[in-house]
């Protein structure tokens, strides 16, 4: 006669294979999750972002984990936009040649004001507060 498995080795094979289909899901492999916090949410509000120098004149950095972008079109001049393309949702990933880029259509938009420049994106990428002072930029 042959004993049927005991409850707790089937219950926890199953949990087993359940965390591991779970994990194989959990972000896109850039470091990101689909779950983030705004910084008001998260208590960061007033936090530093970047320093002044880490933004190029006529360029600008993505801060992927905050899902924001930070330009400086002329020297002294900082902006802040969304990093979340308004066409279908794709974080932004270069800032080059005056222009922020989307790499899933293509979508660019300048980095003076966020506006299109080429779509499919046909609405500009919201604008962010930031504040600038000394030589720190702090996302409000």
């Amino acid at each position: 006669m042959t004993n049927p498995p005991a409850r707790r080795t089937v219950l926890g094979t199953g949990a087993a294979a359940a965390l591991l289909v779970g994990c194989s899901k959990y972000g896109d492999g850039d470091g990101s999750s689909e779950v983030s916090a705004s910084p008001a949410e998260s208590g960061a509000a007033g936090t530093e972002l970047a320093r002044t120098s880490d933004i190029p004149v006529g360029g600008g950095k993505i801060f992927k984990d905050r899902k924001i972008v930070v330009t400086q079109p002329t020297k002294g001049e900082f902006k802040a936009f969304s990093a979340i393309c308004t066409h279908q949702g794709c974080t932004v990933s270069t800032v080059a040649d005056g222009t922020i880029d989307c790499p899933c259509h293509g979508s660019k938009y300048r980095i003076t004001d966020a506006s299109v420049v080429k779509g499919p994106a046909t609405a500009p990428l919201p604008a962010e507060r930031i504040t600038v002072e000394k030589n720190s930029i702090r996302l409000e």
